[in-house]
């Protein structure tokens, strides 16, 4: 076919193109297809002027349309410049320019009209492709139409076509306002929506739905696309990450909330208020009762969940009595009786006011306030509406706890509880380190203020993950205060949580300082998290705002290693931790530590790092183990003249 202007002068879209797809000339029609002025479009290619996810049809249809005696057709989605894009059916054909003999190719849009149909075709076979479903809504019409797509979603709408207000009636009524506004958008392309929709077979189900408003044919009738995918599923197992870390939280704040007020109680009925309104409920006992040692006799008092007159059997009973409640306070040993019987056959007595009798069904646990070898100050009891003990892990949580509270009673007495208990207390949120790291050692230490009248945020964590690694984790919560303490525990334990399902250190941090944000905290957190494979040696590690890492070596030498860092927790929202991937060769060793390690008034964070260093490549080289290396880091802080508390966790691979 020869060229000539006739085949410009169209009212449809129109081009000539080289054989290699660089636009020789067009008309406005298809300059206005391509959202651009002739001008910027002439000596460009086609393809560059199309969307990504158009390049490759319109690739394909040059390469046929430019082989002679061929003629080639395509659908192909034009960006325009309004706010729908443009589908056409699009054909290509070879022709010879008449002056100069060139051979070109013609692309030009062909009127679909009689069937718009074929238009939506490649729309229903991406679709599928990516397991999603169609729908075409008709503004005019307010009509919605089923266009196909995946199987699994076709069957959740087995009629063809509905009316708007009836596909709206079966969304959830606090989902239809979101619809609405998704289906009524004059946006090109609007973001995805989650509502909850109404199937006849499978009951309510989680829909996303994304629109686009496209054009179907050059001046051909505007319709709504909507491609929609089934997120039931994913949006049960989010629900149920967020249920499992609301209990978590929720057991941190009540593990804080009862740590708290053991702390600020000030006199002796205070803290036998705090246990006895706190202790079942924390520990998910149906009741509790708290004896303390006064003059070799028990002082006991009971809540609710105990019969006051079984309370009052108990009062008064020695210290020196052959029974258990008072055998438990003398010895410094915890005991559990899953039933009564239990209770008889290990206590071979007149067991006419052992303690609370455990009725079928129920058990208790007996826990001294001091350990073996302390003063005895007391003990508590708690009952439970099953015979299964609790885990070991509610247990040691239980001691810990029971000590925490004898710490109270002890200096309540000695009427230093406002100086003493704030350590105490910072010291129970501090964790217990793994006893067994295949191929690592690991030391952990931490020195509150100099003065000690403070409670500090800094902590430290070290945990195993599911994935086999090692989480190692140091941070520095804002202030010095309970409530420092308070957010502190607050972040180690919503940490611990998030790792146990996203051990990536940067998901960790971003999820922590989402929940943080989201929380409204009045205080931030500076952390290091680490994710240390024991086998390789490969670390990914991630800051927020932290000190940076010491990378000691056995032949004395140390680096600092400054990971990649966001903000602090808790402050910006929106915020991604990147990641660093590195390798701890053996005989190397991490040394974590926080900032009154390394900064004071009389050194410069530069030079406190270099010192803590060149102490940790010093004690590797003199064959020190990790303990003795974080004992010499940990000495040398006096002479910092630090204000501040400290804590440093040493990682060493064997």
């Amino acid at each position: 076919m020869d060229t000539s202007d006739e085949l410009l002068q169209r009212a449809t879209p129109s081009a000539l193109l080289t054989l290699d797809g660089v636009i020789r000339s067009l008309n406005a029609a298809m300059a206005t297809a391509l959202g651009r002025p002739r001008e910027q479009s002439v000596g460009h290619g086609f393809v560059d002027l199309l969307s990504e996810d158009q390049r490759i049809p319109a690739e394909s249809l040059l390469a046929h349309g430019a082989t002679p005696m061929m003629v080639a057709m395509r659908v192909l989605e034009f960006p325009c410049t309004g706010t729908a894009s443009v589908v056409c059916l699009v054909e290509a054909r070879p022709v010879t320019d008449a002056s100069s003999g060139e051979r070109l190719v013609w692309v030009h849009s062909l009127d679909a009209g009689h069937d718009l149909g074929g238009l939506l075709i490649p729309f229903q076979l991406a679709a599928k492709a990516a397991g999603l479903g169609l729908w075409m809504y008709s503004p005019g019409e307010h009509q919605v139409e089923w266009l196909g797509g995946a199987p699994a979603l076709a069957v959740l709408f087995p009629q063809g076509a509905v009316s708007l207000s009836e596909m709206i009636r079966r969304v959830h009524p606090d989902d239809r306002k979101d619809v609405r506004r998704l289906v009524r958008s004059t946006a090109a392309q609007s973001p995805w929506i989650r509502a909850r929709f109404f199937t006849e077979h499978d009951g309510w189900r989680v829909l996303a739905g994304q629109t686009r408003r496209i054009q179907l044919g050059y001046g051909g009738p505007e319709r709504v696309f909507a491609v929609i995918r089934d997120d039931t599923r994913s949006e049960a197992h989010r629900q149920e990450m967020l249920a499992e870390v609301s209990a978590e939280r929720e057991r941190a704040d009540g593990i804080t909330a009862f740590s708290s007020a053991l702390f600020t109680a000030a006199t002796e009925q205070e803290l036998q208020q705090v246990v006895l309104a706190r202790l079942a409920a924390a520990v998910e006992g149906c009741g509790a009762l708290f004896a303390v040692v006064d003059d070799g006799r028990l002082r006991v008092s009971s809540d609710a969940g105990i019969p006051t007159w079984e309370a009052d059997a108990l009062h008064g009973l020695s210290l020196d009595e052959d029974r258990p409640l008072p055998c438990v306070i003398r010895t410094g040993q915890a005991q559990f009786f899953p039933n009564h019987e239990e209770l008889v056959r290990r206590w071979m007595h007149d067991d006419s006011r052992p303690l609370p009798r455990p009725v079928p069904g129920t058990a208790l646990s007996i826990t001294p306030l001091s350990p073996a070898g302390d003063r005895p100050l007391g003990a508590w009891v708690v009952t439970y509406d099953s015979e299964h003990p609790p885990s070991s892990e509610k247990l040691a949580f239980l001691t810990a706890l029971a000590e925490l509270a004898g710490q109270a009673l002890r200096r309540i007495r000695l009427q230093q509880a406002h100086v003493d208990l704030s350590t105490a207390l910072q010291q129970s949120m501090l964790p217990t380190l793994p006893e067994h790291l295949p191929g690592l050692e690991i030391a952990a230490r931490y020195q509150p203020s100099r003065d000690g009248l403070d409670i500090g945020g800094d902590w430290y964590d070290a945990f195993f993950l599911p994935d086999g690694a090692v989480a190692l984790e140091i941070g520095d919560a804002q202030g010095h205060d309970v409530d420092a303490a308070v957010f502190m525990g607050q972040v180690r334990s919503s940490m611990r949580a998030i790792a146990a399902h996203e051990p990536g250190p940067g998901t960790v941090l971003a999820r922590t300082n989402e929940l943080l944000v989201a929380m409204d905290a009045p205080r931030f957190a500076s952390c290091t998290m680490l994710h240390l494979d024991p086998h390789d040696g490969q670390v990914i590690g991630t800051s927020a705002g932290h000190v940076p890492l010491l990378h000691a070596r056995d032949d004395g030498s140390h680096t600092i290693h400054a990971l990649p860092a966001g903000p602090v927790l808790g402050i910006v929202p929106g915020t991604e931790y990147p990641e660093e991937t590195f390798t701890l060769e053996e005989g190397t060793a991490l040394v974590m530590v926080t900032d009154g390690v390394v900064e004071g008034p009389s050194l410069p964070l530069e030079a406190g790092l270099e010192r803590a260093g060149a102490l940790a490549g010093q004690a590797l080289q003199d064959r020190l183990d990790v303990e003795a290396t974080a004992d010499r880091i940990l000495d040398a802080v006096a002479q910092v003249d630090h204000l501040d508390d400290v804590a440093v966790l040493v990682i060493r691979r064997a």
